[in-house]
């Protein structure tokens, strides 16, 4: 039994694994700007719009993202959940990073992206936004319906007890904890990971102290984010399920789609017969099945969008 939960634990490892390295190239032609932009308008204009962000709507705000061309995969492998769960010292490394990378993600705030997102949701043209990012800048936006697919670093969970802390919280006992050792660390913003963490050496990971669970006391505290290789919650999902029933189309966002919980929701609209638009720096991986793609600058397209229904929105 222990030998099929470990064999279970690597496949699932080497399936994360496989997530993270993979490339996204160019899978279609170019649209023409002004017929991707056109088609995308009409969606908008009908109403009911579903979009999806990825990271690259948060780039603005100060938050890499992990493909572009300065994309935080190149110098950074994100953690996989097996590695975060078996694994105590990769869990207090990733603390240690964390300890120091979150304050950047803490003092990030929405750019024009989000607000314009927000925008349009209180004008009636959009049934919601699901976003891949975990760093709640939607939300701060003042956008409402927003279901977070991959959690929020806002809140801490104890694997052992399942305690819940906020985020704020932990870092006052973290502070407490390494009195000095932010002051000994200095930190280029550039190379803060969009999972909140930044690269380490070993000997400030090895003088780091981590803190326990209010309750229990386990240090096994989890961000309530979901990992590569993690599934996504199943109430998550039917949340999911049912806004994806009410919406009349799909737009993709600042994401490539390269993982398999986003571009799910373009193979189900498609299965849907439902208009697909994708607007992005680079392609994705529903480029070839995508009614609109629009290769741009992702705040100006969504400022040129807006030009075209009137009056230019000044965010």
């Amino acid at each position: 039994m222990l030998h099929e939960d470990r064999l279970g634990r690597d496949m699932a490892h080497r399936a994360a694994i496989r997530s993270i390295e993979r490339v996204v190239g160019e899978n279609a032609p170019l649209q023409d700007a002004e017929e991707a932009r056109s088609g995308i308008r009409a969606m908008l204009d009908a109403g009911s719009v579903l979009v999806l962000t990825g990271a690259g709507v948060s780039t603005d705000s100060g938050i890499p993202d992990y493909r572009g061309p300065n994309g935080s995969l190149l110098r950074h492998r994100p953690m996989t959940y097996q590695e975060f769960l078996h694994e105590p010292a990769a869990r207090h490394r990733y603390w240690a990073r964390s300890f120091v990378g979150w304050r950047h993600m803490a003092q990030a705030s929405p750019n024009a992206i989000h607000r314009r997102l927000a925008q349009w949701e209180a004008m009636g043209q959009l049934s919601g936004i699901v976003t891949q990012n975990v760093d709640g800048l939607h939300v701060a936006a003042g956008s409402m319906n927003v279901i977070a697919l991959h959690g929020d670093l806002e809140q801490i969970s104890c694997l052992d007890c399942g305690a819940l802390e906020g985020r704020g919280h932990l870092d006052t006992r973290l502070h407490e904890a390494n009195p000095g050792y932010l002051e000994r660390i200095e930190l280029d913003p550039a190379l803060v990971n969009p999972d909140g963490d930044v690269s380490l050496d070993d000997v400030h990971v090895e003088q780091f102290i981590m803190v326990g669970c209010l309750v229990c006391g386990s240090p096994a505290l989890k961000p309530n984010v979901v990992y590569f290789g993690e599934n996504v919650p199943a109430e998550r999902k039917a949340r999911l399920k049912k806004l994806e029933t009410r919406s009349a189309s799909l737009l993709v966002i600042g994401s490539s789609l390269a993982v398999m919980s986003g571009y799910k929701l373009l193979l189900d609209a498609r299965s849907a017969g439902k208009p697909v638009g994708l607007i992005n720096g680079g392609p994705t991986r529903g480029d070839a099945k995508a009614n609109y793609r629009w290769r741009s600058n992702i705040a100006e397209a969504l400022g040129i969008l807006d030009a075209h229904q009137g009056p230019a929105t000044h965010l």
